[in-house]
């Protein structure tokens, strides 16, 4: 079993309380939109790292980390991206590659809007966290938190901040 820390659009934010969760998970995941490298700098410091670069991230972090990342986590096969769309409107980058060979779990940030959805059509979990940075659009800070096990995924939580 995995705890995991799931989150996006930091865009070169960083603060204690999102360390805090990444302390206490044995991965974190960021779904893009980095914007400094000192935002991943500091949460490698505290656990394991997975993350792609977004649309706002500049050829440095393009360098350190890819547009696409899929994996097994446990038995759980994941795929982060930064722009993939939802259920039924997915992004016509990753389209045709997702129905051709669905993960167990994929992951998308950009929208900023915090969003878990079951695609049925597509037996696969699809999860947005939402913005945890401090620039954009959105009202509330989020991420998420949850476990893997085995196949499973488990104790699926928010976390929410004020802007």
């Amino acid at each position: 079993m995995k705890k995991i820390l799931l989150l996006s659009d930091t865009h070169g934010y960083m603060d204690d309380a999102i360390l805090k969760h990444a302390a206490a998970a044995d991965e974190v995941w960021h779904a893009g939109d980095i914007g400094s490298l000192e935002v991943t700098d500091a949460l490698s410091e505290k656990t394991t790292l997975r993350a792609v670069y977004g649309n706002i991230d500049n050829g440095e972090i393009r360098q350190a980390f890819p547009l696409h990342n899929r994996f097994r986590c446990e038995e759980l096969e994941v795929w982060i991206t930064h722009i993939g769309g939802y259920p039924g409107r997915y992004d016509r980058e990753v389209r045709e590659a997702i129905k051709e060979n669905p993960p167990g779990l994929f992951i998308c940030g950009h929208s900023h809007i915090l969003k878990v959805m079951n695609d049925k059509r597509l037996g696969l979990l699809h999860m947005n966290p939402g913005a945890v940075g401090i620039y954009g659009f959105h009202k509330v800070r989020t991420m998420l938190r949850f476990k893997v096990d085995g196949k499973k995924i488990t104790d699926l939580e928010v976390i929410e901040y004020p802007r």
